[in-house]
């Protein structure tokens, strides 16, 4: 994963909001950058040079006055009426040389305009507090000091129109925002449906929003609809088929029963025992998933009580996380974990239960110290009525190679997986019953 992934936001909404408040920032930034430059600047280039006419006419008289008394008596006044303090000879505050803030825009404006126009400027000084312009000027009487506002040369409140932008944008953002959520809302709603129904759980759902969003919904509802009406018709058909081979297979035992015993009988016997207990498996399966509804449930004490019926050789070896109801169901689940711990009695002589309750999903792991599946083995040892070679075998030792095929099942129905890996404690399988939380 890119640094770029890894900042961007992941979740709609927020790459929603990034998708539009980025161009509005854009555009603001742009705008705002090319007024100031170019308003601003100019109405500040204006303003300047109006004052800078008053001053050269002040200049003007005091170059013509024929002494620096008579230059303070006949321009000072006038310079007074034009709001302009003029000192002859200059004070020691006036600037010797131009001194501009760093990010005084219009600062700068002010001096390269006024040494435009005034060419007897020696220096200006932009940067009073109190907004007061110093200017030294070099005439035939001597320095001259002159003085005045700075508002007659640049805007007063030039950030006035960036807060206004800078708001409305603001608002103009949480208004698109709240729109826009109500488009994302039905989106997040059917993916919450689609995800609970992934882990088992048919939420009522109804299609809103907008026609693109609504025929998704209807499209999610039709598939929905078509998986219900296949799990059921596989239901009764697991069902009806392993109801009508229970009458044969019963009369089967009995007549094997009355038949002298010797080892074609022995064999025949086995092979009734063998589809028996088959069609306990099918009908085990129906009934514990397809059939059953999910429910809050205990799963530790669930856990330990296939534990508890286990016997010798099984124990819980750990629990770890806050154990919490989890949503599921509970016969397919029991089942399930049956089925891992039986397979594990059946190749191993000692068997570790864990539990671990994580963020988003429940593991159950059952480790054995038998010989495990070999790694090019096990997702073919997930397969309904796969036989794997002898040293580990489903269906040696009275199995009919469906416990773990339908563990799977059950952990896929519950938005989960069975995941077959080495138990590197115990150096047999382990299995790990992840369930969605």
């Amino acid at each position: 994963m890119s640094i770029l992934q890894r900042v961007l936001p992941r979740s709609l909404y927020g790459r929603a909001a990034l998708i539009l408040i980025v161009p509005v920032v854009a555009i603001q930034l742009v705008v705002s950058t090319a007024f100031i430059q170019r308003h601003y600047e100019g109405v500040t280039r204006q303003m300047t040079q109006g004052v800078a006419i008053d001053l050269a006419f002040l200049l003007a008289e005091i170059e013509a006055a024929p002494t620096a008394d008579a230059a303070r008596e006949g321009v000072f006044r006038l310079a007074q009426a034009l709001a302009v303090t003029l000192a002859l000879p200059a004070g020691p505050d006036a600037p010797l040389v131009d001194e501009i803030g760093t990010l005084d825009l219009s600062g700068q404006v002010i001096v390269e305009t006024l040494h435009d126009q005034l060419p007897g400027l020696v220096a200006a000084d932009v940067t009073d507090e109190n907004r007061i312009v110093s200017l030294r000027f070099d005439t035939r009487h001597g320095p001259l000091q002159a003085e005045l506002s700075r508002r007659r040369m640049s805007a007063t409140n030039p950030h006035q129109l960036l807060v206004l932008m800078i708001f409305t944008s603001i608002l103009m953002t949480v208004i698109a925002y709240m729109f826009l959520r109500n488009q994302l809302r039905p989106i997040t709603k059917l993916a919450r449906a689609a995800e609970d129904f992934g882990k088992g759980r048919n939420v009522p759902y109804r299609p809103r929003g907008a026609l693109e969003v609504r025929a998704a919904g209807r499209a999610f509802l039709d598939m929905r609809a078509r998986i219900d009406r296949q799990i059921e018709q596989r239901t009764l058909m697991l069902s009806g088929v392993s109801h009508d081979l229970r009458t044969p297979l019963t009369r089967l035992r009995l007549g094997l029963s009355l038949m002298p015993e010797d080892a074609e009988v022995a064999a025949l016997q086995s092979d009734v025992i063998q589809m028996e207990r088959m069609v306990d498996e099918f009908l085990a399966f129906v009934r514990g998933d397809a059939m059953e509804g999910s429910a809050p449930t205990d799963a530790l004490a669930l856990v330990q009580g296939v534990v508890a019926k286990a016997g010798d050789g099984v124990q819980l070896a750990d629990v770890t996380g806050r154990a919490e109801p989890v949503e599921l169901r509970p016969q397919a689940v029991e089942r399930a974990v049956q089925n891992l711990v039986s397979n594990a009695q059946r190749y191993g002589s000692v068997v570790e239960v864990r539990v671990e309750f994580l963020d988003r999903s429940l593991r159950i792991s059952v480790e054995d110290n038998g010989p495990g599946i070999p790694e090019d083995q096990r997702d073919e040892a997930l397969r309904p009525f796969t036989r794997l070679e002898q040293s580990r075998d489903p269906n040696r030792g009275g199995g009919v190679g469906l416990g773990l095929s339908i563990a799977s099942d059950i952990a896929l129905s519950h938005g989960g997986t069975l995941r077959l890996s080495r138990s590197d404690r115990l150096g047999g399988l382990r299995a790990d019953l992840m369930i969605a939380r």
